[in-house]
């Protein structure tokens, strides 16, 4: 990927937590460094909601500035849109609705925008994913700045994207900043156990290089389940092995990690982050 979200050199991946803008835009950014935060990820503005509010030039410059201390800081597309959506007014909704999330993004220097990958409601995943890709090709040839990044699914109803091949398959489609973020709830819900096949598999079929960032969430329910419930770290059925075995994988080095997890008022990230420092280091760290 030419720009936007790439890694860095350090030797270690960065940690960080999914931060609240309301009120004002900085305000994730008093959210992150509250949580000891190492990067973080946020909404440009509601995820409920098609539109959002205009964001001032004199806004965004003070939150690039703000934001100036952290390498990574992704958004998040909001819940609504579906580029596979076979509702040809609900897909052109989403494809207008992408790149002016794109625009925002680069107005306020965020280096990668993390996407579902929609939902083919009952027309097939191959005809959904075609359908996804030929609108990802639109937005990137209307917008541009920001690295878009495919987020894996837990597949629940016909969602799209739970199967590294279907993600392999749009990444054949498009041309561009396109990258994948990596949940790890939900490959765990999708089937995948985490252990080094899994990686292998995604390495053959993606590879590490298409790999931008990674969602660290543990599950509420169980592998395979295909139900996307996040858990605090080491509280869920994937527990904090899993976790241990990606922070200290060199082939994950340097990359953005965020976890989604329920906040309760900062002492939900604060607390996942620390388990997550923990399980970072590495013996000869503990040693010193």
């Amino acid at each position: 990927m030419g720009s936007g979200v790439a890694r860095t050199p350090a030797l270690k991946p960065l940690l960080g937590a999914h931060c609240s803008t309301a009120g004002a835009y900085t305000h994730a950014l008093e959210c992150a460094r509250a949580v000891r935060a190492e990067c973080l990820q946020i909404f440009t503005h509601a995820p409920g909601r098609w539109v959002g509010r205009d964001i001032g030039e004199e806004e965004a410059a003070a939150f690039r500035q703000a934001a100036s201390r952290y390498r990574h800081v992704l958004a998040h597309d909001i819940y609504l849109t579906n580029l596979a959506s076979p509702d040809e007014a609900l897909r052109r909704r989403s494809i207008e609705t992408l790149v002016e999330e794109r625009r925002r993004c680069l107005m306020l220097g965020v280096t990668g925008l993390v996407c579902h990958m929609g939902a083919h409601l009952g027309q097939g995943v191959r005809i959904g994913l075609r359908r996804y890709a030929a609108g990802l090709r639109e937005v990137l040839q209307r917008s541009e700045g920001v690295p878009i990044l495919l987020e894996s699914s837990a597949g629940q109803g016909s969602c799209l994207g739970c199967r590294f091949e279907d993600i392999a398959e749009v990444l054949e489609y498009v041309e561009g900043d396109v990258g994948v973020c990596l949940d790890t709830c939900h490959l765990f819900a999708a089937g995948y156990d985490l252990e080094e096949a899994t990686w292998q598999e995604f390495d053959s079929l993606i590879g590490f290089d298409r790999l931008k960032a990674l969602h660290l969430n543990d599950s509420q329910k169980p592998l395979g389940s295909r139900v996307d419930r996040h858990e605090h770290i080491g509280q869920g059925c994937i527990g904090e092995e899993p976790f241990r075995r990606i922070l200290q994988d060199g082939r994950f080095a340097g990359l953005p990690m965020v976890v989604e997890t329920e906040n309760d008022e900062g002492r939900g990230h604060a607390r996942d982050l620390r388990v997550l420092k923990r399980l970072r280091l590495k013996r000869e760290d503990l040693g010193r």
